[in-house]
């Protein structure tokens, strides 16, 4: 007897049988042979289909349970549909199954064409994908990879230490600290060759020392880790600015573009410290960059003479604010002595003996401290520096940023974050900028291109070179 492949059959036929009593396979097959025996003659006699290999083995599966019985009957061909129809057809003619009665009911002729014309679709588009890739491998994409090789196999190790970093880092006015080699390799994809690598928490002394001669960009992932290594970094080197990848991210996994735009978005890292609220203690080394948790400590940190500032000059004076805005503070101090003596000048001369009796013999001949400290009692502001320090008070803890024209009208109100590029992209007519962050040589320097001639902030950071006409007023001076 021939049996049918049911992978090479056209059609399958699907029945549902039911019978009152138990019955087993072999009655179900012997009931469907015996039943149909010259119901659609010769031509379609089950027995001889079979026998020539026109239909397959009749599968039976059938359980029984409280007396009855129940299964499915399923049966392969290959005859055209008309034929497959009639024959299905003379399959629910069944009335008994051996002495049960009996119900066989088609649930369904299934084309198995159609199953192998689905399966042979999915199959071609998966082969044309990957005819596809293969065929992508055009003269810029050849390009772009041999390019690519190249510059990965320009990472470097420096420093005693052994760093992975990439081959400019020795010759560029500029470095970008990040976390690992992976990070330097993705840079160097990218084109960028000034990284170089901390591999962890525990920073070595070559990127320490770098840090203090070159100008130092701080690019870390935006996960807890890199907020970690930020503070170290705040702790033992000299960070001028702070890039962050988007948060969740790593520096490894970023694309060309997205790199790019998180170094444009750079942040001084005053600012990010005062943004973040990041309180970090520095070291003793006078030639790291102390990150001070209050302005009492900033104001005793500049009063040390003999330390040295961030950018390795010895400093002219022990008070850089005192340096810089020292026309405006003795106007200031002017002013309230002769607002004092106007009020009560015995008063006034009362309490200059008194605090000169209090003071130490070395502090007798301070002239500049002991008129700062009655400048800071008197606190007689102008109504200009009254405005101010009112727009300084809305704005406190807005991180928000006011520009101000002549007459000291708001022209425009952002977001401190975008300050720089505000400010350098903003109107004409632009006389003053009050904002709720630290004054940085950034802002200072783009505020000079602008002629911008008042800058208020909460604090002053880091300004080594202040440009002429530009005032600089601050929370102290104000409050």
């Amino acid at each position: 007897m021939n049996n049918l492949d049911p992978n090479t059959a056209k059609y399958m036929i699907n029945a549902r049988i039911t019978a009152d009593g138990i019955v087993d396979k072999p009655d179900v097959v012997g009931a469907v042979f015996g039943q149909t025996e010259g119901l659609l003659g010769e031509e379609l006699d089950l027995r001889d289909l079979q026998k020539s290999g026109r239909i397959g083995r009749i599968e039976v599966d059938v359980t029984s349970k409280s007396g009855k019985s129940e299964g499915t009957v399923r049966m392969s061909s290959s005859l055209d549909r008309v034929e497959t129809a009639i024959l299905a057809s003379a399959l629910e003619t069944i009335e008994r199954v051996g002495p049960c009665k009996a119900t066989l009911k088609i649930t369904g002729i299934e084309d198995v064409r159609v199953k192998r014309r689905e399966q042979v679709v999915e199959r071609a588009k998966e082969l044309l994908s990957e005819m596809m890739k293969q065929s992508k491998s055009t003269s810029t994409d050849l390009a772009d990879s041999i390019k690519e090789s190249v510059q990965v196999e320009e990472i470097t190790s420096y420093g005693p230490d052994k760093c992975p970093a990439g081959p400019a880092v020795k010759t560029s006015d500029s470095i970008i600290v990040v976390e690992g080699r992976s990070d330097v390799l993705n840079l160097l994809r990218s084109g960028i060759k000034n990284a170089i690598a901390v591999e962890g928490t525990n920073v070595p002394k070559t990127v320490q020392e770098l840090t203090k001669l070159k100008t130092s960009i701080a690019f870390v992932d935006g996960d807890r880790g890199g907020e970690l290594i930020l503070r170290e970094l705040f702790q033992v080197a000299d960070i001028d600015y702070v890039a962050r990848a988007p948060s969740a991210h790593e520096v490894e996994e970023l694309s060309g573009k997205q790199i790019m735009k998180c170094l444009r978005n750079k942040v001084p890292a005053d600012q990010y410290i005062e943004m973040s609220g990041i309180t970090v203690n520095g070291s003793d080394d006078p030639g790291k960059k102390q990150v001070r948790s209050s302005p009492k400590e900033e104001e005793k940190e500049h009063k040390e003479s003999n330390r040295e500032p961030r950018n390795g000059r010895k400093r002219e004076e022990p008070d850089r604010r005192e340096r810089f805005n020292v026309g405006a503070r003795d106007k200031f101090i002017k002013e309230g002595e002769k607002h004092k003596e106007l009020r009560a000048p015995a008063e006034s001369k009362e309490e200059t003996v008194k605090e000169e009796k209090a003071e130490p013999a070395e502090e007798k001949d301070a002239k500049p401290r002991t008129r700062k400290t009655e400048s800071k009692r008197s606190k007689v502001l102008s109504p200009e520096q009254e405005k101010y320090r009112d727009m300084l008070l809305d704005l406190s803890s807005t991180k928000n940023a006011k520009m101000l024209d002549a007459n000291n009208e708001i022209i425009s109100e952002v977001a401190v974050k975008g300050l720089h590029d505000a400010i350098k992209t903003g109107p004409e007519g632009i006389i003053t900028i009050v904002f709720d962050g630290v004054v940085s040589q950034r802002i200072v320097d783009v505020c000079s291109e602008k002629n911008i001639s008042t800058i208020v902030g909460t604090r002053k950071g880091s300004v080594s070179k202040m440009p002429a006409g530009i005032t600089i007023w601050t929370k102290e001076d104000l409050y």
